[in-house]
């Protein structure tokens, strides 16, 4: 999980309990799987007896990062950034301890508190008198935007740096913070932080990284068609979260489970073994999709994700089905067709047939329905039926809902209104 480190950090750490601080600019209102990686480098921190913390930009999150960035961000208001501390503090508290009676209990701090009163005058006194231009210059992050990535880069986000800087130094002096980490791109402005508390306090800093996570076929990690995963269950439901880690390649799931799980060396090496005698059990996806979904979402969750993904890959009934939330429901089969019809039109009981064709034409014509019902080629809630089947009230889920299966892959849901 290292990428690299300014020397004496290991030494510091060895020598006593140190303080360190993650940044995480809150431009929505949940976080994703991307942000992980630094909120487990401070949970094992943490572990090890250190203490965290997390600081929230909600100063940092109304000009922009550049780093990595080829676009200016769209600035957020107040009331927004707000409202985005509150429900990421809420995720934060599933992976940090924020036990006050703990002496390495995690911190949570919003740089918008200490920046909110700062002039422009006394910053660029204060602050920026102590870095040359020539030293902001010579960051990856700004010369890459000044030599043409992208549409150039405005004053604003060029003091992004100074910001960043003044937040390690703020830490410094009110909570003897004395490292920074973060993602390998965030480098040059954690080392302008180090180089302020040195020639503004004397004091003492130190910066580590962790490499930016990739997959192994060069796509972005965390990133699917539909756009990130998130940990908010609106956002992604527990059970295409579970999903995404279950789909990882073999790979993948080796570095992964270093990576956004708590499992010893021991544990993951024995795992692995597991794993290559067998990959088709796909052991490692398991015990990270199990991990992770558990301790984003709950067990409950896990469990309900699991018992899902039994029933759609051919061990449901329509009573498992009955067991599932509507939500969870809907997130197993998102994207599958839709079509709506009205209870009253099914009260009495409507011939399979009549159902498939005039009433959801999920069948172009009755002789293709009857064909199919013939080859036992039709489920309802994952139940094979024939031509005598009746359509009525028994057969909906959640009181509202009918799975239409046609052949092997193709499903319908049919909503009474």
């Amino acid at each position: 999980m290292i990428h690299d480190m300014m020397p004496g950090t290991e030494d510091q750490l060895q020598k006593e309990m140190t303080t360190a601080y993650v940044g995480i600019d809150p431009t929505a209102d949940s976080l994703h799987i991307g942000h992980l990686v630094s909120v487990m480098i401070l949970r094992h921190f943490q572990r090890c007896g250190h203490r965290p913390i997390l600081l929230l930009g909600g100063a940092t999150g109304m000009i922009g990062d550049p780093s990595g960035k080829s676009q200016e961000r769209n600035l957020l208001d107040e009331a927004t950034l707000r409202h985005n501390v509150g429900c990421i503090q809420k995720q934060l508290e599933k992976f940090l301890s924020f036990d006050n009676k703990e002496a390495n209990s995690a911190i949570l701090v919003n740089n918008y508190d200490w920046m909110r009163n700062f002039s422009f005058l006394d910053f660029i006194r204060d602050v920026g008198k102590h870095l040359t231009v020539n030293y902001m210059m010579a960051k990856d992050s700004v010369k890459k935007r000044i030599n043409g990535d992208g549409d150039g880069m405005s004053f604003t986000e060029f003091s992004y740096q100074l910001v960043q800087g003044y937040d390690f130094f703020y830490l410094n002096q009110n909570y003897d913070c004395k490292l920074q980490m973060g993602g390998s791109d965030q480098w040059g402005n954690i080392t302008t932080g180090t180089e302020l508390i040195r020639r503004k306090a004397g004091g003492e800093a130190y910066a580590l990284t962790c490499p930016l996570i990739t997959k192994a076929d060069g796509g972005k990690f965390g990133k699917t068609e539909k756009g990130n995963i998130w940990l908010d269950p609106e956002k992604t439901s527990p059970y295409a979260f579970y999903q995404f880690w279950l789909n990882c390649s073999d790979e993948d799931s080796k570095r992964y489970i270093r990576i956004f799980t708590l499992f010893s060396k021991e544990e993951i090496e024995a795992m692995e073994k597991e794993h290559d005698a067998a990959p088709h059990l796909r052991i490692l996806q398991k015990a990270l999709a199990k991990e992770l979904t558990t301790c984003v979402h709950s067990q409950e969750d896990y469990e309900a994700v699991v018992s899902a993904s039994e029933i759609l890959f051919g061990k449901g009934t329509a009573e498992s089905f009955s067991s599932l939330s509507e939500s969870m429901f809907l997130a197993i089969f998102e994207g599958v067709p839709q079509t709506e019809i009205s209870a009253e039109m099914i009260k009495n009981g409507v011939p399979i047939v009549d159902f498939v064709t005039d009433y959801t034409a999920i069948f172009p014509s009755k002789g293709e329905a009857r064909r199919m019902l013939k080859d036992n080629g039709i489920s309802i809630n994952k139940s094979k039926i024939n031509d005598t089947f009746m359509v009525d009230d028994h057969s909906l889920i959640n009181g509202k809902y009918i799975l239409v299966q046609k052949g092997k892959k193709n499903y319908y849901i049919v909503k009474t209104v």
